[in-house]
C-alpha cells in the first residue's frame, strides 16, 4: 500500500512525511489552493527530502508554460493534474503522470479512464461543483473499479478514522490524503500523519495474509 501525503507547504512537514513512511509527497502549484507553494518554496522541500521519495507536483488547468516553468526548477518526479486536462495536454512534457478524475454521479470511471492510457496511474476523488479538489468530502468506494490493469489512487476526504475502511471497501493501489492529516491547511499534525499511514499499512497487510491463506 502506497501513500502519499499531499499539500505539503513546509521542509518540516515533508520530513515529518517521508520519517513516518510516506512514499510520495504532494506539491501544489495552484494559486486559488490554501496548500500552494511557489517553485522556490518547492525547490527547499525537494532539498530536504531523500531522493528516492516520489515528489508529485499537482496542477489543475495550468498554462503549459506555467508547467514548464515549474519543471525547470523542481526537481519533480511526477505530474499529477487534477483539472480537465486532456491525455495530448499530460504526455507534451514527457514526464510521467496521474489523472485525476472526480468521481460525479454519472462517472463511468472505466470509460474515464480509458482517455487516459498512458498515465501511470488514475486517482478518483470526491466531486464538488467548482471545487478541483481538497474538498474534505468522501465518495462510494464500491464504485472503484476491482480487477484493472491501471493503478488506483484512491483520495476524497480520508482521515486517520476512516482510511481502513475505504481500503478495505475500495481496494486501491495507493491512497492520498491532504487535508485529513492536518491541523490547519498547508500545516500537518504529526499524531495524524503517523495514525493515516499506520491504519492504511496494516489493512493493506491483513489483505495480503488473507491472499496468501486463500491461496
Amino acid at each position: 500500500m502506497r501513500v502519499k501525503i499531499c499539500g505539503i507547504t513546509r521542509v518540516e512537514d515533508a520530513l515529518l512525511a517521508v520519517e513516518a513512511g510516506a512514499d510520495a509527497l504532494g506539491l501544489v502549484f495552484y494559486p486559488p489552493s490554501p496548500r500552494n507553494v511557489s517553485p522556490e518554496q518547492a525547490v527547499e522541500i525537494a532539498r530536504a527530502v531523500s531522493p528516492f521519495v516520489v515528489l508529485t507536483g499537482l496542477f489543475v488547468d495550468a498554462h503549459p508554460q506555467q508547467v514548464e516553468q515549474v519543471l525547470g526548477q523542481v526537481p519533480l518526479n511526477l505530474l499529477q493534474f487534477h483539472g480537465s486536462e486532456t491525455a495530448p495536454y499530460c504526455r507534451q512534457f514527457h514526464r510521467p503522470y496521474i489523472k485525476a478524475l472526480r468521481m460525479k454521479p454519472e462517472l463511468d470511471p472505466l470509460e474515464a479512464m480509458a482517455a487516459y492510457a498512458d498515465a501511470r496511474g488514475v486517482l478518483l476523488d470526491a466531486y464538488r461543483p467548482g471545487v478541483p479538489g481538497g474538498t474534505g468530502d468522501t465518495f462510494d468506494w464500491q464504485r472503484v473499479p476491482q480487477g484493472v490493469d491501471r493503478q488506483i489512487v484512491l483520495a476524497g476526504g480520508l482521515t486517520p478514522d476512516n482510511v481502513a475502511q475505504a481500503v478495505r471497501s475500495a481496494r486501491p493501489d495507493a491512497v492520498d490524503v491532504s487535508g485529513g492529516v492536518e491541523s490547519a491547511p498547508g500545516k500537518k499534525d504529526p499524531q495524524k500523519v503517523r495514525a493515516f499511514i499506520r491504519a492504511a499499512r496494516s489493512v493493506a497487510a491483513e489483505q495480503n495474509l488473507h491472499k496468501e491463506f486463500e491461496q
